[in-house]
This record gives C-alpha cells, structure tokens and sequence, in this order.
C-alpha cells in the first residue's frame, strides 16, 4: 500500500498552526513544518513557533534545524521531509505537513525543476533594491551567496546578476549549483491538499496586524539583538530577509523608526499572504475551507476521515 500524506496550507496568520493542532488531538498524525524560516535556530517569536508544551504534547518535524547563518533550500527541505516521513509510516503514523512556504509543498510533491520559474514578486523586489543601491551592489550582495556565479557575471550585467539572485532567494540554492543537476521524482505517495482561504481579506488583515504587534510585545527586537551577537549574521542571509526580521534588521540599523517597522512589517506579511493565496488557487486538487468558518475544523476532520478509511 502507498504513503499517505496530508497537505495543510495558507496564508500567514490563517489558522493552520490551531487547526492542525486539533487534526494531531484526534488522528495518527505528526507535524512536518513546511515554514522556510521556523528552520532557524532561535528564530521562535518572529516564526511563532510551538511552545515547549506544545512540542511534548505533539510532534514537530524540520523545526530548529539549523544556524541563522546557513542556508536552507527546497531541495534539503524535500530530502529531509521525505526522511522523516519514512520513519513514520515505518510506526504507523501519518504526516501533516503544515505552512505556508509554497516552494517547498511544490518540491515535495511534484519534484523539482532544474531551474526555478521567474517570481515577479522577487524581482521587483531586486529592481527596487537595484534602484536605491546600484548593480554593482547587487553584484556584491551576489558574490557574498553565490560567488562562482559572480565571479563568471560582470557587475553591469544586471538580467543575470538579478537572475542569479533571484534564484537564490527563492530556493535557497546558489545558481551555480543548478548545473549538471538532475529532476527529482514526483512523491510516490497519497496526498490529501487541504487549503484555509479566508472569505474575508479584512479579517486575515486585522489578525496579520494583530500577530505583528503581538510578536513585537512577545520580544522581537531582543530575539534579533541576541542573534546578531551570537552570528555573523548580514542582511543579505536568507534568514535575515524573512519578514518581520528584514524589518527589525531595519530598524535596528536605523533605517526606520518604530512607528516604520510596525507599518513596514505588517504591509509585508500582507504582500507575503497575498503570494501564498495566489500559489494556493493554482494549487492542483487542492480542496479549500474557509478559514473564517466556525465550524472549518469539522469539515476538514470528515475530509481526514474519508482519507484515512481504509480502502477495501
């Protein structure tokens, strides 16, 4: 008999992290996090991660996994997520892979492209910081996360100079390692692609607020100020442009006041949800609830049910 595995989806701040909770309460479940920043270590209040409490009474997969100084991409994520799901079906328990990092749901099921398609997103996000500091920077910024393509690229050459970033930024691996590389294989195993879509933008908009300032009182700023003395951390370091810390980063720079990074890092965990709502409607397969429902747990326990019945 096939693997099973079941999907748990959506934006920031949508509930997945309750909900699967209450799914792990009632089913044979463990939890894989599928969140491309809760795999740093002592990057808890910013990723909002599980309490200790809350890992004792549940288990949590791919959290804490390395230092804020490495870098993490969608092809360990799918090495390691498959390794750990292994190990679970050889115990009889069933993986729930919970977050909001598309990437990694889409390496993980459907394999992995030689090359990643163009974000739009990323690249306007490389434009403008092309804008405010020069190519050559970029060029800089590129030699610092992928110095063999760097070394290859002159700093004028901008498509490629963004190119080469570009790639990075959304996988995590340098460009130069893409060479001679090979596809992955699509995951041989049964998946169940539950999605949280919120029926008002509204209310994901107040709680995204909400999170924002609860994640400032919680002690974001001394989380950050604890981590830049432990590592030689730069702003250019995939875990350093997560959102919520790029903006800390700011502000503890002094590139923005307070009352900047507020609206700053809640504009960007906005921008962020809107990209994972947008990977989500193209989603295959994927059956959607509302998140605001209150009833949304119960349905999607009568979906894990019907899944989990054994076929005879």
């Amino acid at each position: 008999m096939r693997a099973s595995a079941i999907f748990l989806m959506g934006p920031t701040a949508s509930g997945k992290s309750a909900i699967a909770l209450e799914l792990a309460a009632r089913f044979p479940l463990e939890i894989i996090n599928v969140d491309s920043a809760s795999v740093y270590r002592g990057m808890d209040i910013g990723t909002a991660k599980p309490d200790a409490e809350t890992l004792r009474r549940v288990p949590h997969h791919l959290l804490d996994c390395i230092e804020p100084t490495e870098a993490y991409s969608a092809a360990r994520f799918r090495d390691e997520a498959l390794q750990v799901m292994h190990g679970m079906a050889r115990r009889g328990r069933v993986p729930l892979l919970v977050g909001g990092t598309m990437l990694y749901f889409k390496a993980l099921q459907q394999g992995l492209d030689d090359l990643p398609t163009a974000d739009p997103a990323v690249r306007a996000e490389l434009d403008q910081e092309a804008l405010e500091q020069g190519w050559p920077a970029m060029h800089a910024a590129l030699s610092r996360v992928d110095p063999v393509s760097a070394a290859r690229l002159q700093p004028g050459d901008s498509q490629r100079v963004q190119r080469a970033l570009e790639v990075y930024r959304v996988t995590g691996i340098p460009l130069s390692q893409y060479h001679g590389s090979e596809s992955r294989q699509p995951l041989d195993a049964r998946v169940l692609a539950l999605g949280l879509l919120p029926s008002d933008r509204s209310v994901l908009h107040r709680r995204i607020a909400e999170r924002f300032d609860a994640m400032l009182e919680a002690g974001l700023e001394a989380e950050l100020r604890t981590l830049r003395q432990r590592h030689a951390l730069n702003p250019e370091l995939p875990a350093m442009r997560a959102v919520g810390y790029r903006q800390m980063w700011q502000f503890l720079e002094g590139q923005i006041d307070r009352a900047m990074l507020r609206e700053k890092g809640i504009i960007a965990t906005r921008q962020l949800a809107k990209r994972q709502m947008t990977w989500m409607r193209s989603w295959p397969a994927l059956q959607t609830f509302d998140a605001l429902a209150p009833g949304v747990v119960g349905e999607i326990e009568r979906e894990i049910a019907r899944f989990l019945q054994p076929k005879p």
